[in-house]
């Protein structure tokens, strides 16, 4: 029994509407049996409906909901990541559109700047936080240290892992740029982890500024700036 909406929109449309190329570049994607629908090989002509299905290309999922948004965000120092708070602080969400609802992908810390996506996709969202996924993020740190910077002691500790109170961290991939700043690249999110990290080590940080999530980086973003993604750009978050 067919179960595909016929009241849907043709998938093809979709897929162009999303950035995939035109509708012709999408009905070859089909063909060449690289679009599943709900897990299925979808077959030219499918309708879809976009609030229920699930369409994947070459196994990578497709936000295919119109109302789904993407904005990247250069979180300002002392701005809060959540959607409200009770101490009348700023957070991240007063700093984008207010519709549709949107909500902070993971989080940075008020004192922590960098880049932070703001999204209303769930499935995106999971993917990015869930350490299952090793979604990398990278992060310029700079910390207290004598003049000749970092001791390769203590960053050979770093990437191997260090003990904190909620166990040992993952191994790191670490390098100083120049005395005292630090580019350090994780892929767990605990509270507050590189400077906790860095303190284990015996190196407050001074300030931490987030400068990658998984492929995207953008330097041109200013703090309180924002922009949306690419459709590109979304693809490539979503890649396991």
């Amino acid at each position: 029994m067919n179960s595909e909406p016929v009241d849907g929109e043709r998938l093809q449309k979709v897929l162009a509407q999303r950035g995939f190329g035109s509708r012709r570049v999408c009905e070859e994607l089909i063909e060449q049996g690289r679009v599943t629908v709900n897990g299925e090989p979808a077959q030219l002509g499918r309708r879809v409906d976009v609030q229920r299905d699930a369409v994947a290309v070459d196994g990578v999922a497709v936000g295919v909901r119109p109302d789904l948004v993407y904005y990247l965000l250069h979180k300002p120092y002392n701005v809060i990541t959540t959607v409200k708070d009770t101490h009348d602080r700023v957070t991240v969400v007063e700093l984008v559109p207010s519709e549709p609802r949107v909500f902070p992908v993971g989080r940075l810390d008020l004192d922590s700047e960098g880049l932070i996506i703001l999204t209303n996709d769930g499935e995106l969202t999971h993917h990015l936080t869930h350490p299952s996924f090793g979604v990398e993020k990278e992060y310029l740190v700079h910390v207290r240290c004598g003049p000749d910077g970092v001791p390769e002691t203590a960053l050979n500790k770093l990437r191997r892992g260090v003990e904190l109170d909620d166990g040992i961290t993952s191994p790191a991939r670490v390098g100083q740029v120049q005395p005292g700043v630090l580019r350090i690249v994780i892929h767990e999110g605990r509270h507050r982890q590189v400077r906790r990290m860095c303190d284990a080590v015996g190196h407050e940080v001074n300030r931490l500024v987030r400068t990658r999530i998984g492929t995207l980086v953008d330097a041109t973003l200013k703090p309180g700036e924002w922009r949306l993604l690419t459709t590109q750009e979304v693809r490539s978050l979503a890649v396991r």
